[in-house]
């Protein structure tokens, strides 16, 4: 089957386009009529990268393309919008493979309110998903940016940590499944193979006042490092404080890795990380509890100066980074 007959598939099971689509796929281009703010993010999963052919279908690969792109909106407090796919297409994908996928970008798509308004085919030499996802905000101000942490903030986080990278390691090595019931070794691995934007959740803490927030997509502390260097503050993270994932810690101690260093270093956990005033607490927890889609934990506190301190339970620091693409191996 060739490109042409692959989008025009794709175009039957296209859903009616959101009110904001004026011209969804089928033009040149798509168009839009907004209103307010837009805020546009792009993202990319790679084959032997982001996910490997046979540890899980091919829907679940959709899925997780489009979710990684809308977790930057979360951390902008977007509400989501329209989601461009770019597909790379190797030799050996077959029409099966690329509905299969398509099931899965539209399964998300359709739960949080995206509308695929296009996108392209190409031939690659790995399957390969980029997505551009455009969010929306009555207003420009109405973002949050990681750069309005202040002196005094709370640090919160949701969700638990570090569930993503004990998922990779399962992934990886499957002897590591012993040292968990089998019930758990499968929710690490889901949250490493399908993991959820947490939209509704960074648009109540936008509600709630949160002055800089970011997703967690290269680990706790190299995007603690981010949200600290662009709102020119400290972090002080304690440790003993971090909501870590049922079975976490038995996975690092099997693979010989300390808990806490694996789950603020491993990634992938699409949590969010915000700075919000101390006296804002009782309200963002009460709008996270109304989004009924995760938790939220107090894990430190924004001072002044620069960097990430990560404090542990019995005195001293916790040294860790976060994951880096293109660090030498």
């Amino acid at each position: 089957m060739g490109e042409f007959e692959l989008l025009a598939k794709l175009r039957e099971r296209l859903p009616k386009d959101g009110p904001k689509v004026k011209l969804g796929s089928g033009d040149d281009a798509a168009v839009t009529v907004p209103g307010g703010a837009t805020a546009t993010s792009v993202d990319a999963i790679i084959e032997g990268v982001h996910f490997r052919r046979g540890e899980t279908d091919l829907r679940t690969v959709g899925r997780k393309a489009l979710a990684t792109a809308l977790s930057d909106l979360a951390a902008m407090g977007a509400e989501a919008g329209e989601a461009y796919v770019v597909l790379g297409a190797p030799a050996d994908l077959s029409e099966g493979d690329f509905l299969a996928l398509l099931d899965g970008l539209l399964e998300l798509a359709a739960e949080t309110g995206t509308t695929l308004a296009g996108g392209d085919v190409t031939r690659a030499p790995a399957l390969t998903l980029a997505v551009t996802v455009v969010g929306h905000a009555a207003t420009a101000e109405g973002f949050v940016t990681r750069a309005g942490a202040k002196p005094g903030d709370l640090l919160v986080l949701t969700g638990e940590i570090g569930g993503a990278a004990a998922g990779r390691l399962l992934l990886e090595h499957a002897d590591l499944a012993a040292a968990v019931p089998e019930a758990t070794a499968a929710r690490l691995r889901e949250r490493q193979l399908d993991p959820l934007p947490r939209l509704r959740s960074g648009h109540a803490l936008a509600g709630a006042g949160a002055g800089a927030m970011i997703d967690l997509s290269d680990g706790l502390a190299g995007d603690a490092g981010h949200l600290a260097g662009a709102s020119g503050v400290a972090l002080e993270i304690d440790a003993g404080t971090l909501p870590l994932a049922k079975g976490v810690a038995e996975v690092a101690a099997a693979a010989g890795r300390e808990p806490l260093e694996l789950a603020v270093s491993g990634g992938e956990d699409y949590e969010l990380l915000a700075a919000l005033p101390a006296d804002r607490l009782a309200e963002a927890s009460s709008a996270i509890g109304e989004a009924a889609e995760t938790t939220l934990t107090p894990v430190g506190r924004v001072a002044a100066g620069e960097g990430v301190e990560i404090r542990l339970p019995a005195g001293g620091r916790l040294e860790a980074k976060g994951f880096d693409h293109l660090a030498e191996p």
